[in-house]
C-alpha cells in the first residue's frame, strides 16, 4: 500500500473544504471499502479524512411518516432502528443481508451507497478495465462474466452494483442529500447511480470534495408490506446474483400500488418500472407476477456466461411478489 496522510474531520465544513482543496484527498467513513481500494491499488489517495465523528449519525422522523437517515449511521443502528423495521422493513431486511455483523459494525449508510463494484477484472490491476482505466477495454466481456448484469450494459461495461441496501432505497424513491463548495442539493436516488454507457469511470453525478450528508426517505405506507429477497452462491459473506426490493398493497386481490427494484443483474440498482406498470390494476396472482417479470427482462442482454440470470431474475421478483402478497 502506498503511504497516505490521515485527519480527522472536526466539522462537516472543514470536511469539505479540505477534500476540495485537493483533488488527491478523500473522505474515509467506515473505511471497509476505501481501505481495500487501497490496498489492492485500485484506487489511491494522497490524504484521507475521516468523517466518522461528525454528527450525522441520526435516525430522525420526517412529517408524514418518512426518514432522514444521516450519512455516517451505521448498518447495524438503521437495522435496529424500529421505525426503519416497522415502516420501511424492505430496508431491514437490505442491510442485514448486505454484510457480516462486523461489518454492519463498521460500514455506514453513505459509505454503502459509494461503494465500488466487485468485479475481478477492475480489482486486478494487471487486467484491462475502463472503470479503473477509461480506454483499456472491458475484460470481462470476453472474459469469466458469470456474475456479471443483464441491464443496463454497454460494450465498454458489465459490472453489477454491488449494493443491497440501494436497491431497496431505489424501490422507495429515497434522495440524497449532498453538500460541497457550491452548497447543498438533492439527488432523486435512481440519479445518484448512473449507468456505464461510454463513460464508465463515472459512476455517481458528485463533483470532488461534495459530501453525502443524509439519505431521506419518504413516507410510504405502502412499504409497510414489503421484502428484500437476496439469492447468491452461499448465505454468508457472498453478493447477490439477484435481489428483488418489493413493497406491494392489494385490495379485492387486485395491486393498488407496487415498488419492484432488482439487484445483483444490472449496472446501478435497477427500478422495475416496466413491470410496476403492469402490475397496477392487475389481478395480484402467480401470472400476472410472471408476465410482469419477463416483460421487464425483455430487454435484458446475456454475455456468454450469465444467460441464467435472465430467468433467476424473473423467478426472485415473483418470489419475492409473492411472499409481500
Amino acid at each position: 500500500m502506498r503511504p497516505f496522510s490521515y485527519s480527522r474531520a472536526e466539522d462537516v465544513g472543514g470536511a469539505i473544504a479540505t477534500v476540495t482543496a485537493d483533488r488527491a484527498t478523500d473522505y474515509l467513513a467506515g473505511g471497509t471499502t476505501k481501505v481495500d481500494m487501497l490496498r489492492i491499488g485500485t484506487e489511491w489517495s494522497q490524504r484521507l479524512v475521516d468523517i466518522a465523528d461528525l454528527p450525522l449519525t441520526q435516525i430522525d422522523d420526517l412529517p408524514g411518516g418518512g426518514l432522514r437517515l444521516g450519512a455516517v449511521a451505521r448498518m447495524s443502528d438503521v437495522a435496529m432502528a424500529a421505525a426503519v423495521r416497522e415502516r420501511f422493513p424492505m430496508i431491514s431486511q437490505a442491510l442485514l443481508l448486505g454484510a457480516s455483523a462486523q461489518l454492519r459494525n463498521m460500514a455506514t449508510m453513505g459509505g454503502n451507497l459509494m461503494q465500488r463494484v466487485r468485479c475481478g477484472y477492475f480489482r486486478d490491476t494487471r487486467s484491462p478495465c475502463n472503470k479503473r482505466d477509461p480506454g483499456s477495454g472491458c475484460a470481462a466481456i470476453p472474459g469469466i462474466n458469470r456474475g456479471h448484469a443483464v441491464l443496463g450494459t454497454s460494450e465498454h461495461c458489465v459490472a453489477t452494483h454491488p449494493s443491497d441496501l440501494a436497491v431497496a432505497l431505489v424501490a422507495l424513491d429515497a434522495v440524497v442529500h449532498v453538500q460541497g463548495r457550491g452548497g447543498a442539493r438533492a439527488i432523486p436516488i435512481d440519479d445518484f447511480f448512473l449507468l456505464p454507457g461510454d463513460t464508465p469511470q463515472l459512476e455517481h453525478p458528485l463533483e470532488h470534495g461534495e459530501l453525502i450528508t443524509a439519505i431521506e426517505v419518504p413516507a410510504a405506507p405502502v412499504a409497510r408490506r414489503s421484502t428484500y429477497l437476496k439469492v447468491r452462491d452461499r448465505e454468508s459473506y457472498e453478493f447477490a446474483l439477484a435481489s428483488a426490493a418489493v413493497a406491494l398493497r392489494v385490495e379485492d386481490g387486485v395491486v393498488a400500488d407496487v415498488r419492484i427494484a432488482l439487484g445483483g443483474v444490472a449496472t446501478k440498482p435497477w427500478r422495475a418500472r416496466r413491470a410496476e406498470r403492469m402490475l397496477l390494476g392487475a389481478q395480484a396472482d402467480r401470472e400476472s407476477f410472471e408476465r410482469a417479470a419477463r416483460e421487464e427482462l425483455a430487454a435484458a442482454v446475456a454475455q456468454s456466461m450469465n444467460g441464467y440470470k435472465i430467468e433467476l431474475a424473473q423467478r426472485t421478483m415473483v418470489r419475492a411478489l409473492e411472499e409481500t402478497r
